[in-house]
């Protein structure tokens, strides 16, 4: 009988464990998504993964300008994100319009996905 309610045990913690993963998630604010042209504007990526532990963490995070990738962060067990959500900053000058991506991705579940914002020169 234990044998036959260890193992349905055991796939429901392991199912349960998927359903607990976390995904890293970037967001993206600008000071300003209107600006004239030579503008110098901050952008800032708000990072949000559920713990960074030396096994479980944030691995990289990438900030694309118009399709070209202009930062890349790198983290690893020795170099650590300092908290669980973390802000990175990049000051840019705007030359025409605008599309920003950013991206994170955990060492172990990946990423939730890019975020976009776009710069409009008024």
């Amino acid at each position: 009988m234990k044998k036959f309610l260890f193992f349905p045990v055991l796939l429901f913690i392991l199912s349960s464990a998927s359903a607990l993963a976390n995904r890293t998630s970037a967001t993206i604010t600008v000071s300003d998504s209107t600006v004239a042209k030579g503008t110098e504007v901050t952008i800032t990526i708000n990072v949000a993964h559920m713990g960074n532990t030396n096994a479980h963490h944030t691995e990289w995070v990438y900030l694309k300008i118009d399709g070209k990738e202009v930062k890349r962060w790198e983290f690893e067990r020795r170099n650590l994100p300092e908290d669980e959500n973390f802000k990175l900053e990049y000051k840019y000058t705007v030359t025409g319009n605008t599309e920003i991506v950013v991206e994170g991705s955990c060492n172990l579940h990946g990423s939730a996905g890019p975020a976009e914002k776009k710069i409009t020169v008024s």
